[in-house]
Order: structure tokens, then sequence, then C-alpha cells
């Protein structure tokens, strides 16, 4: 199937990804590697709840790790919109669309819209969130990974083709994709809105199913840094893939898991992507510097391995194409 079209006047503005809610098992070791390991800041913390914001980012949080008797498992993904008009507009698009709708109090946000994708995916949407100071300058704070801000979503989708289309019809736009050149179907494919290669992207596997959460950091020297953290602290089995260099967005990557098994990148050198006639690039699937630009396939866990989210039932993709897999 085509690439779908942008919809370049979409019935409401999404501006950006903006925080997403980790079950996690154990609040402490979770806090222990988010910080200390990673690097990210507390906003706010309770019994049940840790707020954590990056260096760069003045709204009040940007991960949410809430205890939970379903550990390992995605709560919900959030984006901002424009302006609060907005808010009223995704209603009426989501309704229009049959998914469910309701508003929902969130601490540290204002209106608070719940939804969810054609695939079942829990999203909200928000304008408002609470405002902290700047402490991109309060090098003091600094540590771990030192990471700036979160950069985008990346999720299992039984059918990309679905999943890409829904997206680009409220706004969304395909920066890169990967063809199967038998079927013609999707088999991955990049989205964004911020201008960025991509605010949520899509792989085709048993879904849906978070694959990662990534975050930007300043250099590839950060990279280096946080391998010889985690490899000296406790953490080395927590290592699944990398360092290298994506042949799809040019980042810089590493991909690790947290203690509940949430896959998560650091990311940096993508490029930019704010002209809306800019056409995607187009990536055969048995192209091995599509998965790393200097030709290292991926391992097998990074195909398969994905969180859940909350109360969505999966299903198997019925398309078997399949990329180069390391040994």
């Amino acid at each position: 199937m085509p690439v779908p079209a942008p919809n370049l006047y979409p019935d409401f503005n999404t501006i950006r990804l903006s925080h997403l809610c980790l079950n996690v098992k154990d609040l402490n070791a979770s806090k222990k590697f988010y910080t200390e390991i990673l690097g990210l800041q507390v906003s706010d913390e309770s019994e049940s709840h840790i707020y954590l914001r990056a260096m760069e980012e003045r709204g009040h949080h940007c991960v949410i790790l809430q205890k939970s008797d379903q550990p390992g498992t995605v709560e919900v993904m959030g984006f901002k919109t424009f302006d609060e008009a907005d808010l009223d507009r995704a209603e009426i698009y989501f309704k229009a669309k049959g998914r469910p709708t309701s508003w929902s109090e969130r601490p540290y946000q204002g209106r608070t819209l719940l939804t969810s994708d054609n695939m079942g995916i829990p999203l909200e949407f928000y304008h408002k969130m609470d405002r902290l100071e700047p402490i991109h300058q309060k090098y003091a704070l600094y540590r771990g990974v030192k990471p700036l801000r979160i950069d985008h979503f990346n999720c299992f989708s039984h059918d990309v083709d679905a999943s890409a289309a829904f997206y680009s019809d409220f706004g969304f736009r395909v920066t890169e994709y990967t063809e199967d050149e038998d079927s013609k179907r999707l088999w991955a494919a990049w989205l964004h809105r911020k201008g960025g290669v991509h605010d949520m992207a899509f792989t085709n596997g048993t879904g849906p199913r978070m694959h990662h959460v990534a975050f930007w950091v300043p250099t590839p020297l950060n990279i280096i840094d946080l391998l010889d953290l985690m490899s000296t602290t406790g953490y080395v089995d927590n290592i699944e893939r990398g360092p290298g260099r994506h042949g799809i967005s040019n980042a810089f990557f590493l991909y690790v898991l947290d203690p509940d098994g949430h896959r998560i990148e650091i990311y940096c050198s993508d490029y930019q992507t704010v002209d809306p006639d800019l056409e995607p690039i187009k990536w055969d699937l048995k192209d091995p510097q599509r998965q790393t630009l200097w030709g290292a396939a991926a391992p097998e866990s990074w195909f398969k391995h994905g969180t859940t989210f909350v109360g969505v039932d999966t299903k198997e993709s019925d398309l078997n194409a399949s990329p180069i897999i390391a040994p």
C-alpha cells in the first residue's frame, strides 16, 4: 500500500508527544534506574507515583512511574495540543472515528482527553501542564546519560499500514518507512509532529505493544558514558542493543531495559523535518543498513520483546516478512 498522504490541515492540532505512564513493581528500584542511571529529575513523588522530567523540559513530567500489580505494562501515552480548543475538537474527531472518549483528572495537568487509537493504544491529549523553573543550566544536577528531553514512542502494530493511516489523518507526517517488496505492505513507519524524524513510530509485530520510549541526549559520548556506568553498577545485563547508528533517522542509539522490562532508547543526531512537503524516505526490509548504518543486524529480542498496554488485547501480525536478524 502507498504511504498515506499527510493531512496538512487536521481537525485538531497536536504539537508533540509529551509523556507516558509506566507501571512498575518496585518504585525504589525504578527511581534509582531512572534518576541515578538515566539522570531524569524528580518533579514530585508519593507512595504510589514518581514524576520525572528531563533537563530541558519545563513541563512537570515526561515520565510517570506508577506502582502497580501489573508491572511491565504501559498505562497511557500523552500528547500536547496547540491550544485548549483543540481538546474539544479532538473529542469530536475521535468520537467520529468510533473511538471511546472521556475527560480525565490528571495531577499537574489541565483538562485531559482520554481516548485510544485504532489499535487500542490508550492516548491522552492535554494543553496545560504545570510549568517548573528551568534547570538546563543547573549543571550540578546533570548525571547519568544527561537526558535533555523525551523524543519519541515506538510501538508494535499488527497492521502498520492501518496505524500509519490513522495517525496521518490527524496530522502526523511519515518521514521514513520500510516496505515489504513482495506484498507492498508497510513493515515499519516513522511519523512526526514536532519536526524531528518521529514522535510516533510503528514496527510490524504482535501488537499493540510499546516497543520503546526514547530520550534525546547531547552527543554520542553521553551514550558511551552510560555504557560505562551501567556496566560497573550492576546493569550490564540491561544493555540490549548498541551503541550504533541507525540507517533510518541517521540517529546514534543505544537500547536498554529498565527493571520492569520497558525498553528505553537513548538517542541523538537525527535530522530536521519541518518542511511539510518533505518526501518520505523508503527503505528495503532486507537492507541491513536500515537497522544499523554500519551493517550489524539487530538481535532477535529487539523484534519480539515489547510491553503491553493495560487492558488492551494484542493480535499477531499476518505479515510474515522479516528483516535480517543477528545470529
